[in-house]
């Protein structure tokens, strides 16, 4: 975990230094982020957290009445820190699927949009199993597109990086074939950005239930149902009453809840 964490107040995301272990207590909604996978989260020049993932966990915590307590956590230790009740949710663009669900609940999705490769234009290879033999691919660590990776395309060498910035600082630079991540991500974080000119999509979406699950949704500890279900009556109502449409289009072209 990143040593600092950050204590969002109310909507308007007045962010202070937070020191110390957050102590979870009926005001204050202790939230797991990463801080490092925009357009959905990313962290200031000054530590000021902003973002989809930042903007919505502020509006439900608005809604619950509840502090926000934002804690910064590295991806890889994101399911860990929550059992560990480092926090008491992670709202951190986590895919729901069956293999997290043996460890963690999930809240209903509050988006759902699809994976895909990306490469050079003209890279002379295809996005299947055959043409990404022997080819680079950049993903990031224990991510659904690690799993999707290691399963549809076995004969090509893995890379794993602790971020997605990473991934595609690499790429530019030439170090890899090829990445896989979350299709808006990759076009919003990079195909749109300086360093993604000569880049494009690779073949088509990805679809892959079993890795890449049904939508990223809020994890929680297992015993924690009531607060589950809160946080899914809150997320429906978001969506239902117009505020999802004004986050959303703040961030995106299109609208990501998915089908």
């Amino acid at each position: 975990m990143t040593k600092n964490k950050l204590v969002a107040l109310g909507l308007a995301g007045l962010m202070t230094l937070f020191t110390g272990t957050a102590s979870a207590d009926g005001h204050a909604l202790r939230v797991g982020v990463e801080g490092a996978y925009p357009p959905f989260s990313w962290k200031e020049a000054d530590g000021t957290l902003k973002g989809f993932d930042i903007d919505f966990a502020l509006e439900v915590c608005k809604r619950l009445k509840k502090e926000c307590v934002l804690v910064e956590q590295e991806w890889d230790g994101m399911i860990p820190a929550l059992l560990a009740k480092k926090f008491d949710t992670i709202i951190a663009s986590m895919s729901i699927t069956e293999e997290r669900k043996k460890k963690v609940d999930f809240t209903v999705k509050y988006y759902n949009t699809p994976a895909k490769l990306v490469a050079k234009k003209g890279a002379g290879f295809a996005g299947t199993a055959d043409g990404l033999k022997g080819k680079r691919l950049g993903v990031q660590r224990a991510t659904t597109h690690q799993c999707s990776a290691e399963k549809l395309y076995p004969g090509a060498e893995i890379v794993l990086y602790a971020t997605q910035e990473e991934v595609f600082q690499d790429l530019a630079a030439g170090r890899l074939d090829a990445q896989l991540s979350d299709s808006l991500q990759a076009y919003e974080g990079f195909l749109s950005q300086d360093a993604g000119k000569g880049f494009d999509f690779l073949g088509q979406d990805i679809d892959d239930v079993e890795c890449q699950g049904v939508g990223a949704g809020f994890a929680v500890r297992k015993e924690d149902s009531a607060l589950r279900d809160a946080l899914s009556k809150t997320i429906l109502a978001i969506r239902a009453d117009g505020t999802y449409k004004s986050m959303n289009d703040k961030y995106f072209a299109v609208d990501i809840y998915g089908n």
